[in-house]
């Protein structure tokens, strides 16, 4: 028999099943689809950080159409519909809730076809919905029965990688949206009530020597085309993508994006020491133990700091209460990692005042973006290591 489709939706909210309705429904902010810069939402670029930000908006640009093409072809092997991509994209903006974003992709969902009414239909698109929150508000829960559920509901290999990067990809925008908000002063405006991302639970962190394994089956080299191969060779280098670019090389359009993001935000962050502890403090919060172990197996710092991340954030204050500049520092990050519709001018004044420029301040936080999108990567497509 053939499964019926609804083509109207009475709302934007999008977790239901669309009921039959005469009336063309309206997203709340329709024009919020048609922007000149999908990435950016047509948001002004101060003139000071116009380079920085066009450095890593060109590849985001490219990745938003890889990742929501108008059309999608679906395959046996990426089943991945554009309501599917367009629905996990409105779920994961909605965590974050800055607003422009949420209007963004609501008004991009808007117009599709929802999925068919059947149990199965149903069953899937509920634990797509489920993952895809969970990894945006709390990454650390994700785990091995998690990734199971996804391919309970048919979800195929290309499916997974793509889906994480799309969870991935949002994080990033949605802080880098964010800063530039707070560097053109916007007043902050967000829901009352909303939960805050909670810091991960210190006992992930206990064993000093805990590695990072992947759960899914990389590139193999022996049917893998030029293409995926030449992606891995290139991008593998990089020590973001290290431990990466075998599982992200199975859809290797999206990892040279990425890869160049990546590249880029290295070249503009002058400061590597503050850079680590970024990356240190991001991981920390987000419950990525491969990072965390990676960076503190990178950097050279006080044992004391090392042990001070490793407990949190009230240890972490109290260790850096007579270094204004790295408290500022790590406080920005926390707000930003944890609340991105709450990060004001606020954060960026206490920036100023502890000593950054606005380029050096700019530089560091979207290295907690990227570091974000990476945190989410790591805990999704592995697993601890003994």
């Amino acid at each position: 028999m053939e499964q019926r489709r609804i083509a109207g939706k009475s709302h934007w909210y999008h977790e239901t099943q669309s009921s039959a309705s005469r009336v063309h429904a309206l997203p709340l902010v329709p024009e919020a689809a048609t922007v000149n810069d999908p990435f950016l939402l047509d948001l002004t670029v101060p003139d000071d950080l116009h380079g920085d930000v066009e450095a890593i908006a060109a590849p985001a640009r490219k990745l938003y159409a890889l990742l929501f093409p108008q059309r999608v072809q679906t395959t046996r092997l990426r089943t991945f519909s554009a309501y599917d991509r367009l629905s996990t994209a409105l779920t994961v903006a909605q965590v974050f809730g800055v607003q422009r974003l949420c209007n963004h992709y609501a008004a991009r969902l808007a117009p599709l076809a929802a999925p068919d009414s059947s149990r199965e239909s149903n069953c899937r698109l509920a634990q797509i919905t489920q993952y895809a929150r969970q990894l945006a508000a709390s990454p650390s829960v994700i785990d091995t029965r998690a990734r199971q559920q996804l391919e309970e509901v048919g979800l195929t290999l290309f499916d997974i990688v793509l889906f994480n990067q799309i969870v991935g990809f949002i994080a990033f925008q949605a802080r880098v949206l964010a800063i530039l908000q707070a560097l053109l002063g916007q007043p902050v405006r967000y829901i009352p009530g909303m939960e805050t991302q909670p810091p991960a639970d210190a006992s992930l962190f206990a064993d000093e020597n805990a590695g990072w394994q992947p759960a899914i089956e990389g590139v193999d080299p022996r049917v893998s085309n030029a293409a995926q191969m030449g992606s891995l060779a290139h991008w593998q280098p990089l020590p973001e993508l290290r431990q990466l670019a075998p599982l992200l090389a199975h859809e290797h359009l999206l990892l040279n994006e990425l890869g160049e993001i990546c590249q880029q935000v290295n070249a503009i962050t002058p400061n590597k020491t503050l850079g680590w502890l970024v990356g240190a403090s991001t991981a920390r919060i987000n419950g990525s133990t491969g990072c965390f172990a990676e960076r503190l197996q990178r950097g050279v710092h006080a044992a004391g700091l090392r042990e001070a991340l490793r407990q949190g954030e009230p240890a972490l204050s109290a260790f850096l209460a007579d270094n204004d500049k790295e408290r500022s520092l790590v406080q920005a990050v926390q707000v930003l990692t944890c609340a991105p519709d709450r990060f004001s001018p606020a954060q960026l004044a206490a920036l100023s005042d502890a000593g950054f420029s606005p380029q050096v301040a700019f530089s560091l936080l979207l290295r907690c973006a990227l570091c974000g999108w990476i945190n989410r990567l790591k805990i999704a497509l592995g697993e601890p290591a003994a």
